[in-house]
């Protein structure tokens, strides 16, 4: 007990002097060491490499995990050192509703067979995502979690540590200022001598810590080309899922269009603005018949003086029936709409081959 109050009165006589030397240093009434300007840089850039990786950090949290609570909660279990609970996706969620409602309100029909189609898609990309925050957690978020709570702490505390060595130095400057005796004179130049070793050791201790943040600039390069990997492959497995999808529901014009309403009349090229006029709205020119008379009704059709444009095909595309246009990768088409035709889908012309082609996979040229 009597030690631990020795030390505690110790303790508080060194803050109380330390405090009183901070305070003469920033008066202009007592000495300071300088550190050189290339330490001092070595500081700046560690300071802001601490701070833009706790930002960048906190908001890669956000992007994974937008919901606070639930980032609380991974937080808390990540201290106690528990596995984190597996939990549902969004889009698995909507993808069980959806299934559900297409169950209660009739599979068979024109919108519980599209529920189930978009359900199955959900839950594709739901999956997508999981695997993408997993991937994403381990290799990018757990090197910079790492740097702060490994590297940094350690290099806090050494320099602290060489705070304290420079204090230690300056104070040992001003008492040998002050000595006037021989004898107190020989004792502060051995006590400056030895805080002066002391404080150089630190120095260059804190020195090779400073440096080694090179490595972790080229490490914290190394998780952000991962990082990016993973995300375009989750964006790439979206795009995919979501492609197929539409694929799929193209092949169903019955699921847009009302069945109870009489099939609109046929398509002619001598009376395109009346055809327009009576189209309803959505159902594309291939969808108001069978595919043959649609393919046949597509030949017939010229394309507007105006409006025609190139297009460079994305991705392969296999048609669904004849009044679709089978694409090629790279290939260049040419493209246009006619009235009435639904926004996703545009005509394509290859020599003397038309047919209904996918905006999705275009890249429309000027």
């Amino acid at each position: 007990m009597d030690f631990n109050m020795k030390k505690l009165a110790s303790d508080a006589g060194i803050f109380f002097t330390r405090a009183v030397q901070f305070t003469e240093e920033k008066f202009g009434q007592a000495e300071k060491t300088e550190l050189d300007a290339h330490f001092e840089s070595l500081l700046a850039r560690a300071d802001s490499t601490k701070n833009w990786t706790e930002k960048i950090l906190r908001q890669t949290e956000v992007l994974l995990q937008p919901n606070p609570s639930a980032r609380v909660e991974e937080f808390l279990y990540e201290k106690l050192d528990r596995k984190v609970p597996s939990r549902v996706t969004n889009g698995e969620l909507l993808a069980q509703y959806m299934a559900e409602a297409a169950s209660e309100l009739g599979p068979t029909t024109p919108y519980g067979k599209t529920l189930i189609k978009v359900a199955e898609a959900e839950k594709h990309l739901g999956a997508a995502e999981r695997d993408f925050i997993h991937t994403a957690s381990i290799n990018f978020l757990t090197p910079l979690r790492n740097f702060l709570e490994g590297d940094w702490k350690t290099i806090s505390k050494e320099r602290r540590l060489l705070q304290n060595r420079r204090l230690d130095l300056d104070a040992s400057k001003a008492r040998l200022k002050k000595a006037k005796a021989a004898e107190a004179k020989a004792t502060a130049e051995q006590e400056l001598r030895v805080a002066q070793t002391e404080f150089d050791r630190q120095a260059e201790v804190t020195r090779l810590l400073l440096e080694g943040i090179s490595s972790t600039h080229v490490n914290h390069l190394r998780c952000l080309h991962e990082f990016i990997e993973s995300q375009t492959t989750y964006y790439a497995q979206c795009y995919r899922h979501m492609l197929d999808l539409q694929k799929q529901l193209g092949r169903f014009p019955g699921t847009f269009v009302g069945t109870a309403e009489p099939a609109s009349p046929p398509l002619s090229s001598t009376s395109p603005t009346t055809t327009a006029a009576t189209m309803p709205m959505g159902p594309s020119v291939a969808d108001l018949a069978s595919p043959g008379e649609a393919a046949l009704r597509l030949e017939e059709v010229a394309p507007p003086a105006s409006g025609t444009r190139k297009a460079r095909v994305l991705y392969d595309y296999e048609a669904a029936d004849s009044s679709e246009l089978a694409l090629l990768a790279d290939e260049l088409i040419t493209v246009y709409s006619l009235p009435g035709m639904d926004p996703d889908w545009l005509i394509g012309e290859r020599g003397n081959k038309k047919g209904k082609v996918p905006v999705t996979y275009l890249e429309l040229l000027s």
